[in-house]
């Protein structure tokens, strides 16, 4: 009988284990030491009854390292990015900052225009993942303390990208990381439906932020 096990994208390492592990068809101990971030391809496998735990991630790692190379060799020409793993690392902040498929790439063209003009990249991901060592979620709103935390991983501190992913990103944000939409936009905040709105201007990304904070308000304000 033919088992599926489904990764969800995004999630970090931890949290993929913790499925495969309590994945009762699945037989055998965890491989020690663990895959690092951004290792694990989020997919559906086919597995039987008593397959190993470890053979089960070591078809994830296998995964991601085939399907990172094939789509680094097929990237759009003139990118920021020195390296296959660049991209990964990218495609990881991508994961984090929406689930909608046709705003990836606009959002993969935000951080390389940013890239190119040696701005900050100001994830809150990364902030988030700083926050909390990347152990959990961080099960809150980002506060002005995480902002300025002094951590290799938060891009509101540091200029680049981080140094190495904070999740196990999909395809889909892959080739969003390697092949961006035509954008000069150099900023986005959420819309309030789910999505965001992209701006190429300090000043149209304030008056968005603005909209997006009175949208926050009056959200809470129907709930008292």
């Amino acid at each position: 009988m033919i088992r599926r096990l489904t990764i969800p994208e995004g999630l970090t390492t931890a949290q993929v284990l913790a499925l495969i592990g309590a994945t009762d068809a699945l037989e055998g101990a965890l491989p020690t030491p663990p895959p690092g971030e951004g290792e694990l391809l989020p997919e559906t496998y086919n597995y039987a009854y008593g397959d190993p735990r470890a053979g089960m991630v070591q078809r994830l790692r296998h995964a991601m390292t085939a399907t990172l190379a094939e789509i680094w060799d097929q990237r759009a020409p003139n990118l920021p990015l020195a390296n296959a793993r660049e991209a990964l690392i990218l495609a990881s902040l991508i994961e984090k900052e929406t689930a909608i498929d046709s705003e990836r790439p606009r959002v993969a063209a935000v951080y390389l225009n940013r890239l190119k003009r040696g701005m900050r990249l100001q994830a809150d991901p990364t902030a988030a993942y700083a926050a909390t060592e990347g152990e959990h979620p961080l099960g809150r709103e980002l506060t002005r303390s995480d902002l300025e935390r002094a951590h290799a991983y938060n891009t509101y501190v540091n200029t680049g990208l981080p140094p190495g992913p904070i999740d196990n990103p999909g395809r889909a944000s892959l080739i969003a990381a390697t092949h961006p939409a035509d954008t000069d936009a150099l900023y986005f905040v959420a819309d309030g439906s789910g999505g965001h709105v992209f701006a190429s201007t300090l000043e149209e990304h304030n008056r968005n932020v603005a909209r997006w904070r009175q949208l926050q308000r009056e959200s809470a304000g129907s709930k008292k």
